[in-house]
């Protein structure tokens, strides 16, 4: 009996030991901060005793100043004599000038109609008549504006950089594509540069170019070929194995399975690169205006010096829509690989691309012998004037005395006292090393230690180069702004999920909304809230909203009816079905709608340094003006670490992802 009553014992007794364990495995987030809290206990008193709390010690930090000074002032003094600058760096530049101001002399010689018919033409046959009529529409809009100048001097600057990113793109994408190696090398260097707010590019280019052209195309080539490369490589490292091995197996050579089987198999990728590219490059062309690059986006740099919201729309509006041009083209384009082809078929292929051809040299012939290179200035409209009339009513009815809120004025005052100032205090106040166990905690949760150590590692650098203070600074207003983005984003998103009608209200909105520069939004924003940390944060919620709504709604809209169905059966309320099914089948597109909050508003926040938000966009920005190369690297180094850290703990990894699904 003793021996009957013991058997049964020892399980239920191997069971009890065995509970907590199977508990942490069943939860693999609570056994990593269960680790990481012994972890913890053991290391935090040792560096604390060590180097103490509070902000980043002293004796941690580096100086860069006196190294990057040397290297500044040996940049300076040897930019005009010295053989690196003229034989290679004079060169590139030299060619730079040249595409760029031939391209531009082409654009003149077009004229204004020939110009207009060739992008219609263009979109015709990449898209369609739909498409053709709206890129001949928005072209004539940029003339009304009294605007073609500046957006032919934008386009030509366009071109010339969108082919170097597209050719240096595919390089690094081919290369990284087939091998194994060098995909591995720069596959952390691409997502460094992912991160790397667009303003930062600027001063190292501006120390060996100079202030002009050249420094603005090749700013812009660096900022623009990294999506080309990443898509190339993706494309070229997902082509269907069975494809290539029946290649292989017809005794095709390397060249000749790249050229037959891989590069055709990823053009949707290679055409989505592209589309990314020129987004990119559009959106840096206005940035790189800081640096002399004229066009377009010197008008709105200009009108940004002057709060003049008139003139920044004026010329706001032509880069929204040559940059909604470009993307509906080169989306359609990349839509229509592998369909079949429609319309008449005498205009199909070959003989539709010579009709376009000789339609826009008719036109261009016709426009020339009427002399009508430039958009005649009595067919301008000038809208500057109305736009600031409507701003200055505004103002004066809703920067103060506003009831209950008060105006737009105290508005900010509030946001700054109650939420920034807070949080920044309570960032700066927190332990260095309690930073670092949080940074943790979030990146193993949502990844993997590799996640987690990026992060940290990432954290640690902020500290190490001596800026650990701005760096909170900057974190607090991004913390700040992300958060109101997202409740308004998901808010939003939600209807538009549920309501068709209101998806398709928003779709207009937000394309224009998502291709307007990041410039533009400061001015008005600057005009209704003043300068400051507030200011700065507004428009980082205005830039990074389009891109929450859209991901969170396809992601809403994206969880299988099924799903749906079966709740709606058993009689889930509409708060039910989101709650419980909505949202966790859409967990994936919602963390990457946070991700891209985080990125976009860092973007911003960067360029707030401009209205006064100081911190680490104050520091880029004094780099940019002095030409101090210590001050503003350190500052963009420091943003690429805050960023990268951001990214690591709002994505979760692959392997995190294939755990959960």
């Amino acid at each position: 009996m003793a021996t009957a009553q013991a058997t049964p014992a020892r399980p239920a007794r191997a069971g009890a030991r065995r509970g907590p364990l199977a508990a942490l495995r069943d939860r693999p987030a609570a056994a990593k901060l269960l680790l990481l809290a012994l972890v913890a206990v053991v290391v935090v008193p040792l560096v604390h005793g060590r180097w103490g709390g509070g902000v980043w010690p002293d004796a941690l930090t580096a100086d860069l100043s006196a190294p990057l000074g040397e290297v500044t002032d040996w940049i300076v003094s040897n930019r005009d004599s010295h053989p690196l600058f003229l034989y290679f760096f004079g060169h590139i530049s030299n060619a730079v000038v040249l595409s760029v101001r031939g391209v531009y002399l082409l654009l003149l010689a077009l004229g204004w109609a020939g110009v207009t018919v060739f992008a219609a033409a263009v979109a015709w046959r990449a898209a369609g008549i739909r498409l053709a009529l709206t890129a001949g529409v928005s072209f004539l809009l940029c003339g009304l504006l009294g605007m073609w100048v500046p957006t032919m001097q934008t386009l030509a600057l366009m071109v010339v950089a969108v082919l170097a990113s597209v050719v240096l793109g595919l390089l690094l994408g081919l290369a990284a594509g087939l091998f194994d190696r060098v995909f591995r090398v720069l596959r952390p260097v691409l997502d460094t540069m992912q991160v790397l707010p667009a303003f930062a590019y600027l001063l190292p280019v501006v120390l060996v170019f100079g202030i002009g052209v050249p420094g603005a195309v090749l700013a812009t080539v660096v900022y623009a070929a990294p999506p080309m490369a990443r898509l190339t490589a993706l494309g070229l490292r997902g082509a269907d194995g069975g494809v290539m091995e029946a290649v292989t197996s017809l005794g095709a050579t390397g060249r000749q399975r790249l050229l037959s089987a891989r590069l055709p198999l990823a053009r949707k990728e290679l055409l989505l690169g592209l589309n990314q590219t020129i987004m990119m490059a559009l959106s840096m062309a206005v940035i790189a205006s800081v640096i002399g690059a004229g066009g377009l986006g010197d008008r709105v740099y200009q009108a940004l010096s002057s709060v003049d919201v008139g003139a920044a729309l004026a010329a706001g509006i032509p880069i929204v829509l040559l940059a909604v041009v470009l993307d509906r083209t080169t989306e359609a384009a990349g839509r229509r690989i592998g369909a079949e082809p429609t319309g008449p078929a005498l205009l199909r292929g070959w003989r539709g691309w010579s009709l376009a051809a000789l339609v826009t040299a008719a036109v261009t012939a016709v426009g020339r012998a009427a002399d009508g290179q430039v958009w005649p200035d009595d067919l301008t409209v000038a809208i500057a004037g109305p736009v600031n009339t409507a701003k200055d009513w505004m103002v004066d009815h809703l920067y103060t005395g506003v009831p209950v809120v008060g105006g737009t004025a105290d508005l900010a005052a509030h946001f700054t006292s109650g939420v920034l100032n807070p949080l920044r205090s309570g960032l700066t106040g927190l332990p260095w090393w309690s930073v670092l166990l949080i940074v943790a905690a979030l990146a193993w949760t949502i990844g993997t230690w590799r996640t987690a150590a990026t992060a940290v590692l990432a954290m640690a650098a902020i500290g190490v180069l001596g800026v650990w203070e701005p760096s909170m600074d900057t974190l607090s207003q991004v913390l700040a702004a992300v958060a109101v983005t997202l409740v308004i984003g998901f808010g939003v998103a939600v209807g538009a999920a549920r309501s068709a009608r209101l998806e398709r209200l928003l779709r207009p909105v937000l394309d224009v909304f998502q291709t307007m520069p990041q410039f533009v939004y400061l001015i008005p924003v600057v005009a209704l809230f003043g300068v400051g940390r507030a200011p700065a944060a507004a428009a980082a919620v205005i830039y990074a909203l389009p891109a929450v709504i859209r991901i969170t709604t396809q992601g809403l809209r994206s969880v299988d009816p099924a799903a749906m169905e079966g709740a709606r059966s058993l009689g889930a309320t509409p708060g039910q079905q989101l709650r419980q099914v909505q949202i966790p089948l859409a967990r994936p597109s919602l963390l990457l709608a946070v991700n891209q909050a985080v990125v976009l508003v860092l973007a911003v926040v960067i360029i707030g340094g401009l209205v006064g938000s100081g911190a680490l966009g104050y520091e880029v920005v004094l780099g940019l003006a002095q030409g101090d190369l210590a001050t503003g690297l350190v500052a963009g180094a420091a943003i690429v670490c805050l960023g990268l850290m951001l990214d690591r703990v709002t994505q979760p990894t692959t392997r995190r992802q294939r755990q959960e699904s």
